[in-house]
């Protein structure tokens, strides 16, 4: 049960050489027939001659033909060559993974940073004691601006750290200080007072298609900067629960290599956008990471380039999204949509489907009721409720079509604040 109140390149072939024709004998005269002498044969002769001028030019068309096929008679430009140089090569040149690799580390590097957070938890006998953690960053903002991980500013007790330090690539480093934690995910954002940084560029993960590229940069173990690593995207909206018992919904998964200190670390596609923010790996798994989705992160980082708090929508409804399997099984008529109904907490105890006083309750939204989606956007696997939900402000006014029984109404729900702590 959901809670939106819980979170080829192609190998250049080689030049076919031409093959000289190999002069063929003229054909005898049949045996007992007699030849005919030359000057009695002038038509003859004119057909030998045009058949030869014939076949010279049919081999010489070949030859063309197949030079132009490997493409020696129109030698290619390669886009990015040095100096402008021409390059021979006989094939279109296609960028291959290794190569996007290459190029997406080159532009994004600088904008990645290590952070270093310094402060004090609390021992079980009620004493403190000093902690320190290592995590990575993103520059989104040239003016200073960060995003990270809130685990990465957190001490083990969930306080934020005492102490921030920003590394960039080439050594420098900066206090940092937390402008504001994310409450819907493992998100936070850090500032330092600096001016044109190189950021990186964010990109959409909207679109994502399973087996694309995706790049890893961080400080795995906090000590290796700036690390590259690569894969594929493995699967979208994946949910998983972390050390703390928190559960993260809507993750991408990929098998590029994400190691304790990659936390806040950008997830990038070939061109180099950011397309999510690395956060987790699976317990016990070889090679299973996870990123929370870029698109997820973009509400709050406007918040805070207009100076503003960072806040979450919120409408105080628990929910269990429908798939195939849970229309089968609770005998529904759709199979999508996000079924409203009764929930657990983190201690295991029943909580209601709609939270008393919340913007749900207000609306006049019940548990059953299905949400199928909200201002034309259908709610459905690739698109939950509450990621659908991220993409709106804190005192929006929005539209779900809500299936009740055999009914479709349209409710208008005004959104409130989603709490910290939830």
């Amino acid at each position: 049960m959901t809670d939106d109140t819980q979170p080829e390149s192609v190998p250049d072939t080689e030049p076919v050489e031409p093959q000289p024709l190999e002069p063929q004998p003229l054909e005898s005269a049949p045996p007992g027939v007699p030849a005919a002498p030359a000057a009695s044969r002038p038509g003859a002769f004119r057909t030998i001659v045009a058949a030869a001028v014939l076949s010279a030019v049919l081999a010489s068309g070949g030859t063309v033909v197949l030079l132009d096929a490997t493409g020696a008679l129109n030698p290619r430009t390669i886009p990015g060559s040095p100096s402008g140089g021409t390059s021979t090569a006989h094939q279109p040149l296609n960028i291959d993974e290794s190569s996007a690799v290459i190029d997406v580390a080159t532009k994004v590097s600088p904008a990645v940073v290590r952070i270093t957070a310094s402060g004090t938890s609390t021992d079980p006998l009620g004493g403190t004691i000093p902690e320190s953690g290592v995590g990575s960053g993103i520059i989104f903002d040239a003016a200073g601006w960060i995003l990270t991980n809130r685990h990465v500013v957190r001490t083990s007790n969930g306080t934020i750290a005492s102490q921030l330090t920003v590394e960039l690539k080439d050594g420098t480093q900066y206090p940092g200080r937390v402008y504001g934690i994310d409450t819907l995910t493992d998100l936070a954002i850090v500032r330092i007072d600096a001016k044109g940084l190189p950021s990186a560029t964010l990109g959409s993960s909207s679109d994502l298609k399973v087996g694309q590229l995706a790049i890893a940069i961080g400080s795995p173990l906090g000590t290796y900067t700036n690390s590259v690593t690569s894969g594929i995207v493995s699967a979208t909206g994946r949910s998983v629960v972390v050390e703390t018992g928190v559960r993260l919904n809507n993750l991408i998964q990929t098998d590029a290599a994400i190691n304790p200190g990659n936390s806040g670390g950008p997830l990038l596609d070939a061109a180099g956008n950011v397309i999510g923010i690395n956060t987790a790996v699976a317990q016990g798994s070889n090679g299973i990471g996870f990123a929370i989705p870029v698109d997820i992160a973009k509400p709050i980082l406007s918040q805070a380039l207009a100076g503003e708090p960072l806040a979450r929508p919120y409408i105080g409804v628990r929910y269990e999204g429908i798939d195939l399997q849970l229309k089968l099984d609770k005998h529904l008529s759709v199979d999508h949509g996000a079924l409203i109904g009764p929930g657990t907490d983190a201690a295991g105890n029943t909580q209601p489907a709609i939270t008393p006083g919340s913007p749900a309750e207000k609306a006049g939204l019940q548990a059953g009721d299905i949400v199928v989606s909200i201002e034309g956007q259908a709610i459905d696997t690739e698109h939950p409720l509450d990621a659908v939900l991220a993409g709106y402000a804190p005192g929006q006014t929005i539209h779900l079509s809500i299936l009740r029984g055999t009914t479709t109404l349209t409710i208008a729900v005004t959104l409130g604040t989603r709490p910290a702590g939830l």
